[in-house]
């Protein structure tokens, strides 16, 4: 009722801005599914364009591009892309992701698979569309276990690094401190921070759909258990450590960055 009343008090630009922020952040409105589908999709695919393009890149042209700015890359693109679209869809990008903020509360559980297949169908897209223009195989945008260390090695590399990425994620994204410029800057320079130390062992890869897209589009599996199974368990962990931090989830900011949020305006009784 209180809503009710302040509405007309708002501007014009203001009710009609509202209006669209009230039915897109309205996670059970099933017209909007289809744009936070497709932000997933492109995401994922503007995500998987840098990050195993670098490899591609470099193999198609020795010496150009050093380690460091292949894993600085991926990072790079995330910060963008969360600033740019990440009210829309929350900007999961990945996997492990849309299960942690399941298993917080923060976004429903039936959304999830829907989530999962747009993400590996945009890394695979990413993958393909690499492969016809560099034309060199996608395998080498991939991620696999280092010589001489063991699968169990990088297992346990991509827990630990998934288990950081996702606890600022699930820590950007709660309280006050929406997915938005601070998500951004925390969650993008921490995919870098985790590439310049942990890309050696298992490629810091921290995402199943990341490593999916370029196994499938190359037809080779080498040690794939070991993204699926290791971000998947990081993530996991994360959601236990951030219920030691903060108690359990489903708060309200909490499920908007999940779910998406359009404006980040805050509109007051009597402004346009």
């Amino acid at each position: 009722m209180k809503a009710q009343q302040e509405l007309p008090t708002l501007g014009v630009i203001a009710r009609y801005e509202k209006g669209i922020t009230d039915r897109i952040t309205d996670f059970n409105d099933p017209r909007q599914e289809w744009r936070r589908l497709f932000s997933e999709l492109l995401g994922t695919f503007l995500l998987v364009m840098v990050a195993a393009g670098g490899g591609m890149m470099g193999q198609a042209f020795p010496g150009v591009i050093g380690r460091s700015a292949a894993v600085v890359a991926p990072g790079l693109m995330v910060m963008g892309i969360i600033l740019f679209m990440g009210k829309v869809s929350g900007a999961h990008l990945n996997p492990a992701v849309s299960i942690a903020f399941a298993l917080r509360r923060d976004f429903q559980w039936r959304r999830v698979p829907g989530y999962v297949v747009v993400q590996l169908l945009g890394a695979t897209l990413a993958a393909l569309v690499l492969h016809a223009v560099i034309t060199v195989s996608a395998r080498y945008g991939s991620n696999f276990p280092a010589h001489g260390h063991s699968d169990m090695a990088a297992f346990w590399m991509e827990l630990l690094l998934t288990t950081g990425l996702v606890s600022v994620i699930l820590g950007t994204a709660s309280g006050a401190q929406n997915v938005g410029l601070f998500g951004a800057l925390g969650v993008g320079g921490y995919i870098a921070l985790a590439g310049l130390w942990g890309s050696p062992i298992s490629g810091a890869s921290m995402n199943p759909a990341r490593t999916f897209g370029p196994d499938l589009a190359s037809t080779t599996f080498t040690g794939y258990w070991v993204y699926v199974a290791g971000p998947i368990a990081g993530a996991v962990l994360a959601v236990a450590i951030a219920f030691v931090l903060r108690g359990p989830g489903g708060g309200r900011h909490g499920s908007l960055a999940a779910q998406g949020d359009l404006f980040t305006q805050t509109y007051e009784a009597g402004k346009s």
